[in-house]
């Protein structure tokens, strides 16, 4: 599945106490599309925060399993980027 739209690429901002501690170091946590690669991550990171983009790292978070009674079900797992900016730059999205 061709992912091209720069939203549909970066799901959302992930604001953690570990993200903000990363982003003193100019680098930013997002959830990402599952099948989107870091090209893309790259591309869509400089196109909507106007910014340099000079590293691009992404993991698969594993899902949790969740019981209820005697059934288990299952959370999708999904992709985490950190994204490594030029020195300088800024994510005002991070500021608050």
């Amino acid at each position: 599945m061709p992912v091209s739209d720069i939203w549909e690429v970066l799901r959302r901002p992930l604001i953690t106490e570990k993200g903000t501690a990363l982003a003193a170091e100019g680098k930013f946590l997002f959830e990402v599309h599952p099948d989107c690669t870091k090209a893309q991550v790259k591309q869509a990171i400089e196109r909507a925060f106007k910014v340099s983009v000079v590293a691009v790292n992404i993991a698969v978070m594993p899902g949790k399993s969740r019981r209820w009674k005697r059934w288990t079900a299952y959370q999708s797992d999904w992709k985490k980027a950190v994204v490594t900016l030029k020195s300088g730059d800024r994510i005002e999205l991070f500021d608050a």
